[in-house]
């Protein structure tokens, strides 16, 4: 079974997807954080993030893999443990020009699907039930309040980050919003036959526990 999990920066798929994987011993595969990785690989290397045909480059010979952390799952970039650093907003604003690259699409893409080629994966991002599983026996595409998803992000990262503020953030999801929906390569939309869950009012347990139901009995490998 491949259960695919599309939506916006902030609707919580990522926490989601790993606690759906944990509980049913699946596979998780966090798609955002490659195209993060590629973003950081080409900032380190001084590349453009707009210079297309570099930055494919890099995505044809980076190694990404994801290992299984106490806490969180890790992200091992060429045998490195990136983790922590892809998740800052700059790599995320550089991930998000690298991801309208229609090559590093193709690459990413591919690559997705050979991890989750055996199947019982849980896959995140924002084309997954449209582009990498068209035929993923599980869509689920979760949306929330702009401003609730711009709170929330605000909250992971305001500890480390006391500097940035709410308003920064929030100008800054609406920024990724336009440009995820607008792109010519693989734009957020969700799949037709996807199921929609609105998580502004719902906590994470309770959206694992909906989706948890909703998927049904697994048969673990």
């Amino acid at each position: 079974m491949i259960i695919a999990i599309d939506g916006p920066a902030g609707s919580g798929k990522s926490t989601v997807a790993q606690l759906i994987a944990s509980r049913l011993n699946f596979k998780y595969i966090e798609t955002g954080s490659m195209y993060r990785a590629v973003a950081w690989k080409a900032q380190q290397a001084g590349i453009d993030p707009g210079d297309t045909e570099r930055v494919a480059e890099v995505a044809r010979t980076i190694s990404i893999e994801f290992q299984p952390g106490a806490e969180r799952q890790k992200v091992m970039v060429d045998g490195e443990d990136l983790t922590p650093v892809l998740k800052t907003e700059t790599i995320g604003r550089l991930a998000a020009i690298v991801a309208a690259n229609k090559a590093v699409r193709e690459i990413m893409v591919a690559q997705q699907q050979n991890m989750g080629q055996n199947g019982n994966a849980v896959m995140d991002g924002r084309d997954i039930g449209t582009v990498v599983f068209p035929d993923a026996e599980k869509k689920f595409f979760l949306v929330a309040d702009q401003k609730e998803r711009a709170q929330r992000r605000h909250e992971e990262i305001k500890a480390k980050h006391p500097e940035v503020t709410f308003e920064r953030i929030y100008e800054q999801l609406q920024q990724r919003d336009y440009e995820d929906e607008n792109r010519e390569v693989s734009p957020l939309v969700p799949a037709k036959d996807s199921i929609r869950l609105d998580t502004t009012q719902m906590n994470i347990d309770d959206v694992v526990a909906q989706m948890i139901e909703m998927i049904g009995p697994v048969h673990s490998q």
